[in-house]
């Protein structure tokens, strides 16, 4: 019963597209987001490549 609903969420949400795209003038909000999650995974990864490898 849960799955169903949450399933059907997004169609009950009131932020459908409209249809028509708009020109892009420049880098949105969720870009730079992105750049800053994936920055901070490489870091992590490198950090923890860094450790395993002094350890042993």
């Amino acid at each position: 019963m849960f799955a169903l609903l949450f399933l059907a969420l997004p169609a009950l949400a009131d932020n459908g597209h409209s249809g028509v795209a708009t020109a892009r003038t420049g880098p949105e909000l969720s870009d730079f987001a992105l750049f800053v999650v994936a920055a901070i995974a490489v870091w992590l990864t490198r950090r923890a490549l860094r450790r395993r490898a002094r350890k042993g």
